[in-house]
This record gives structure tokens, sequence and C-alpha cells, in this order.
């Protein structure tokens, strides 16, 4: 299969790799006026690791719980209590508990923010706690040497809703007088980069579910092409609102068997589901340059190695039948990783327990991965935690991290009687003992967007 024009410079463990980039370019205007040839420099790319885990979660918030609960296949969904949900026909979702948001923000301050930027404060305070960084003892130099790259579906759009209803009540007067910035998704970053003084760049992308997918590939780069020495990146989202589930009851992708038994309700793979369940929640980490993260004695959970991405361009919701574009996003990522397919040893897979997601997925491992996709080892956080939205790719990364650690491999929980369309491994309903060296971590979203990243067991 042809290579797409543009992949992912990650420094390959096996390979000497060099880029040509333009040195100290300030704007596009500024190549045109000098000269990009002029400016050309080689650059041997840098290796990107991972020294901090931070996450807010349905499951659990700290790494620790939460691995112990995907590694006891636990489950996060209960009935709403977020609002009154009995007039919808949806009334679960996997909503974050045991949260308080005084802790990380003032009440002052709360007022004028969404549960997404409480939740993204939080796992930013827990990633730098886990990572052994203070930035409140950190130099102006060395915090503008970190950056801030988000994924986020939504953003604070709860937020903006609830203001909304205040205008559209002739209430003005008790709406956030920072509903114009807050509308704006970038605010969201900017919310951790005030209390925290971060002074890198403080960026936000938003492609739906495959948005913290995206946001780690990009913070990587940045730091590989040695524009920056730290980057805050993950994924986070609060969709849980009256109007938002009642939106995606109108487009009729979630679960509305289960209310009676909330932590039954998301069931990837599984011949009897019928849609996902919505959730919320953060999931960040500390990326570094590795000589960085070495000279200061951080602990390395893995390698960021390997990263790909494509575009069905089929349809706004409805994925392409055939899976060819979610493969060659694998396919993409394992190459750019210098690996090929018998060297992964686990997949997290995007698993929605959506009828359409989860078999034309299926269809894709068996493209990518050829023969070995029956013998690989791929499961559905999302069977625990729920559908996170933007924030999807992060959870599953937090998950996978935590099976590479410890150990284990993930489950896929819920999985009584398998879709004969569905007929790979998906480590069913409880989690088994299984060495981790390299992961793959698959992302699929509206708009027919696929992402896919690769990860490596660290070693110097």
């Amino acid at each position: 299969m042809t290579p797409a024009p543009f992949a992912f410079p990650f420094q390959k463990s096996r390979l000497a790799v060099k880029v040509i980039v333009p040195d100290q370019i300030s704007s596009p205007h500024h190549i045109q006026l000098r000269g990009f040839q002029a400016m050309q420099t080689t650059k041997t790319l840098r290796r990107v690791v991972i020294t901090g885990i931070g996450c807010v979660s349905p499951i659990g918030i700290g790494r620790e719980k939460f691995w112990q609960s995907v590694r006891e296949g636990r489950s996060g969904i209960s009935k709403i209590s977020r609002f009154d949900a009995s007039d919808l026909p949806v009334q679960i979702a996997a909503e974050v508990k045991d949260f308080d948001p005084d802790l990380y923000i003032s009440p002052k301050d709360r007022q004028h923010v969404s549960h997404a930027v409480a939740f993204a404060v939080a796992a930013a305070d827990l990633t730098f706690n886990d990572a052994g960084l203070n930035p409140k003892e950190m130099s102006l130099d060395e915090r503008r040497d970190i950056g801030i790259v988000l994924g986020s579906g939504g953003a604070s759009l709860g937020f903006i809703e609830k203001q909304y209803r205040y205008y559209f009540a002739n209430e003005a007067k008790k709406a956030s007088i920072y509903t114009i910035p807050t509308a704006t998704p970038g605010s969201l970053p900017s919310e951790i980069s005030m209390p925290f003084g971060l002074k890198g760049f403080s960026h936000l992308l938003s492609t739906g579910c495959t948005s913290s997918t995206d946001a780690m590939a990009y913070a990587s780069q940045m730091i590989a092409l040695g524009r920056i020495n730290r980057v805050l990146t993950g994924g986070v989202d609060a969709p849980i609102t009256h109007s938002f589930v009642l939106a995606f009851c109108v487009m009729k992708v979630m679960t509305s068997s289960w209310n009676h038994e909330p932590h039954r309700g998301s069931r990837p793979y599984s011949k009897d589901r019928d849609g996902f369940v919505l959730a919320e929640g953060a999931y960040f980490f500390m990326l570094e340059e590795l000589e960085h993260a070495l000279e200061r004695g951080a602990r390395i959970y893995a390698e960021v190695i390997g990263y790909g991405s494509t575009c069905d361009a089929h349809h706004r919701v409805r994925l392409d039948e055939t899976g060819e574009e979610p493969a060659r996003a694998m396919m993409m990522a394992m190459r750019d990783a210098g690996l090929n397919p018998e060297e992964i040893d686990y997949v997290n897979l995007h698993g929605t327990s959506t009828e359409l997601n989860d078999r034309i997925e299926t269809r894709a491992i068996k493209k990518a991965f050829g023969e070995k996709a029956y013998r690989l080892a791929a499961s559905s956080t999302k069977s625990m935690i729920g559908h996170p939205q933007g924030a999807s790719g992060a959870a599953g990364l937090t998950a996978t991290l935590g099976g590479m650690a410890q150990g284990f491999l993930p489950p896929t929980i819920n999985l009584d009687v398998p879709d004969p369309e569905c007929d790979l491994d998906y480590v069913p309903n409880e989690a088994r003992p299984g060495e981790i060296k390299y992961a793959l971590c698959n992302c699929i979203g509206f708009g027919s967007k696929n992402s896919a990243l690769v990860v490596k067991r660290f070693e110097i």
C-alpha cells in the first residue's frame, strides 16, 4: 500500500532518522519573505517518552485507582445523577464520581468554567505530581518550555448551553461575563496554562472521537522536532447534559436497553449490543524529550513511536463498510514505528458498543494485521468507562500503559455472546496476564476520521 505523503516523524529505535525542517520560523510570512530553502537545516529527530499520567475517570481518580479498576473489570456506568433523565429513553451514563472541584478551582472561578475545565485542571495536577514536577517551583524559562495540547470533542459546550439558556430566557444577568471567551474551544487549555503558569504553546485539537489521539501525536511531533522539551497532553470531555443526551437519542446511537442494569450497558462486540454509553473524564500525560527526562531521573512509562491518520471521506456519521481507511491508519502507525504486525502485542480498540463500529473495526483489524489478527489480544476500555468522546484515545492509552506496567491485558467486559462477525480475541470479561512491549491504540470518529498511535515499553 502506498504510504501517505507525510508520515509522522518519530525517532525510530531501529533507524537513523533525519528530517529537513525550517529553523526558527516565526510565521508562514517569514518563510515567504526570507525563503524556505535558505533556512533549512538538518535535525535528528528526538525520542519522546511518557513520564507522567493523570486521570479523572468514572472508575477512579488517579492512575493507580484507574488501573486497578481496569484490571478488575469494574464498570463505572450508573443511572444519570447530573440531571433528571426520567423523560429520556436513555437514563444511564458513565459519570465521574467522588470528585470535588473545589480542590482544584476556587468557588469564585467555578461559576465561570465547565465540568471539562474542572476535570482538566485536576488531571493536570495529578500528571505533574506523577511526573515529579512542580511548575510553581520552576523558573520562567522552564515554564516557557512546557506546552499544552489537548484533544476534546465538545470542550466547554455544556457550560455554554447553560449560559445561552439565560440569554434566551431574557435572564442575561445570571449568565457568566465570560460566556464568549469560554465559547472558544481554545480557552480550555488556557484554563490550565494560567493556574500552572505554563507559557509554552496552549492548543486544542477537536477532531471528534480521535481528538486526543491526534493531540498526543501533535504534542510528540513538537518534541521530536526540537520545538519544546515537555508537553502536557491528553483528552477531556464532559458531554453529560440533558440536551446532549437527547441529541444522541435522536441519532439512535446510544443504548436504551440497559436502564435497569447500567453496569451491563456498554457491551462492545456482543451480539446484543445496541449502542454506546455516554461518558466524561480527563486523561492526561506528560510527554518529554528522552535525554531531558533521563537527566532529571524521571520515571518513564513508555515511548511514543508511531502515528497514522486517515479519513474515509464517506459520511457524517456512518463508517465505510470496507474498513479500508481505519486499517490504513493502523498500518501507517506501525510503519512509522518501524514495526510489522507480528510485533504488536496488544491493541486498544475504539470499541464503542455500536453495531456498525464494532463490526467495521473488526474488519479493519483483519485488514491491517492479516493472519496475526486472530492471535492478537485486543480489547475495549469503553466496556468499563463508556464513551468519553474526544478523550477516547487518551483513556485507551491510560489503560494500555497500566497493562504494560503491571503485566496484564485489559479486558472487554460484558462480552457474553460475541457477534459472529466479531470473532477476534477481545480478552473477554476478565483481564489476563500478558506482556505488552508494543501496543497500538486505535480511534475512529464522526466524519469518518481514523487515528492510531503506537507506543513501546521503554528501553534505553
